[in-house]
């Protein structure tokens, strides 16, 4: 129990102190979430056929609901357009839940990549700058930063403050809960010995814990972008 919180590091430049190391953890669980994902959409292209299996009908539910969410969250009205943002969310969700399912297999406890707060907020940032360049876009430049003087410019700081807190609040909302959903199952399972709180029901938490804040993750990101063009 004395383990949980620490991280396994490695320093790369001294002179940064501790903005000069890198935990490899992190790293390579990243790495291994993105070679599943790329292995799993090499099979899947290679076993499309027009009379779908089981495993091309479970791919074709989740992009038709994901095409649905971004459409409705977007509401451009071209349908193209609105496609243009849909393999980016889908695969961040992707991303984002198979992070927090990580956790869940012996040898990668409390190793997910979302438990480092860099992944969350790395993410988030990438968010915040599609955002605005899809406002930008949009909108144009003049009219996108005029809403930061509205309605007097002395909101300028207020209406700066509001454009920053987003994708920080993002990043602290998925780092605390899986950081904090792992530190409860580890210290709940080992003081009560697993007996209490059996170890399927400790997994289904894990599931359900890591499937939402994916999910919310995700949504807020979409959210997010189609304000940011309509405003």
């Amino acid at each position: 129990m004395e383990d949980i919180g620490k991280i396994s590091a490695i320093q790369l430049i001294p002179a940064l102190g501790a903005f000069g190391y890198l935990n490899y953890h992190t790293v390579i669980n990243t790495w291994i979430v993105i070679a599943l994902l790329v292995i799993f959409a090499v099979i899947v292209r290679r076993r499309l056929s027009p009379v779908p299996g089981r495993l091309q009908a479970l791919v074709e539910m989740y992009v038709s609901g994901f095409d649905g969410l971004v459409s409705d969250s977007l509401g451009f009205e071209s349908v193209e357009k609105n496609r243009k943002l849909f393999p980016l969310i889908a695969s961040l969700f992707l991303f984002l839940i198979l992070s927090n399912y990580l956790g869940l297999l012996p040898g990668f406890g409390g190793g997910e990549p979302t438990a480092d707060y860099n992944t969350p907020m790395s993410l988030a940032l990438m968010t915040f700058v599609l955002w605005n360049y899809w406002g930008i876009k949009e909108r144009g430049i003049k009219p996108y930063l005029k809403g930061f003087v509205d309605p007097h410019w002395v909101m300028v700081p207020l209406n700066v403050l509001g454009e920053i807190s987003p994708p920080l609040s993002m990043s602290f909302r998925i780092f605390g809960n899986i950081m904090g959903g792992g530190i409860i199952a580890a210290v709940v399972s080992q003081l009560l010995y697993y007996v209490a709180v059996p170890v399927p029901l400790t997994f289904f938490f894990g599931l359900f814990g890591g499937t939402i804040q994916a999910f919310v993750f995700t949504m807020l990101a979409l959210t997010y972008i189609g304000v940011r063009c309509k405003e």
